[in-house]
């Protein structure tokens, strides 16, 4: 079990819902302000481990994330996919009735707002964080306000859930990367995910012939994200999750696709992530 596990967000985000799934129910987090933090928190040692949102199934791909990964020199270890539920909650013995103002992220509101629509009249009030909203009204004893967060800020600040999953968009998840500095990321036994950069000439059909090569290993290209190169006008890499049955299939296909190829960084081979509710 790792000292501690680098995470965006604070106490009762989804970030550590996560990463209790992941690490396990008595890991223990550091909380980041932002991502860059987590990933600066990992690089240099002071978290030997990190867990970081890289994409959702409604909001796309959280790029910079994908560029924060490359520039660190982290290794992906492992990953987990979490259904986002939001719950409305407030300090105990509160009622709709007696709900003035909703607090929490933007994001979090956006995914809410069939329902807060249909409430109120209630103020919303934007919040740097899901959990940290539920945290205040606990800490400053706030009737008439609830916050929109996940269950387990109810459960550590003590809330009582008013409504259950609030949120319009019922499959909703989003999937997070367990990251480690090279030393601490150990070879995964029996693996069959990969994530891997690369990029190519600025040639037609360049980039054609590094997908025939991965498809002609019977590998399942399931994410292909492009990202301009700096100072290279209309010149691209690629981030590539690589799924695959057998560690073989992935050394042939590194093999096959590196002469066409004018840089190729494996960041991490590990196990497909399980789906959390």
């Amino acid at each position: 079990m790792p000292h501690t596990i680098a995470i965006q967000g604070f106490e009762g985000s989804f970030h550590q819902i996560a990463a209790r799934h992941y690490f396990g129910p008595a890991a223990l987090t550091a909380p980041c302000a932002t991502f860059g933090e987590v990933v600066r928190q990992v690089a240099s040692g002071t978290a030997p481990y990190g867990l970081m949102a890289i994409e959702n199934s409604i909001a796309g791909s959280i790029l910079p994330n994908y560029n924060l990964l490359r520039q660190a020199n982290l290794r992906v270890t492992g990953e987990v996919y979490l259904q986002i539920r939001q719950h409305l909650m407030a300090l105990p013995g509160q009622q709709l009735a007696d709900i003035q103002e909703v607090h929490s992220h933007p994001m979090a509101l956006l995914q809410c707002a069939d329902f807060l629509n249909q409430h109120g009249p209630w103020r919303l009030v934007e919040t740097e964080d899901t959990a940290l909203s539920a945290q205040r009204i606990r800490e400053g004893l706030r009737t008439g306000m609830a916050a929109v967060a996940g269950k387990l800020a109810a459960e550590l600040f003590g809330l009582e859930i008013l409504e259950k999953d609030i949120h319009s968009e019922k499959k909703n998840y989003t999937r997070f990367l367990a990251l480690a500095r090279p030393e601490n990321a150990a070879p995964v036994a029996q693996s069959n995910k990969a994530s891997v950069y690369f990029h190519t000439t600025h040639a037609q059909g360049s980039l054609a012939q590094v997908l025939v090569r991965i498809a002609g290993q019977g590998i399942n290209l399931s994410k292909l994200q492009s990202f301009p190169i700096p100072a290279k006008t209309w010149h691209y890499y690629f981030h590539a999750d690589l799924e695959f049955d057998d560690p073989a299939q992935l050394e042939a296909a590194l093999r096959e696709i590196k002469p066409v190829t004018e840089g190729l960084e494996v960041l991490g081979v590990y196990h497909r992530g399980a789906t959390y509710k």
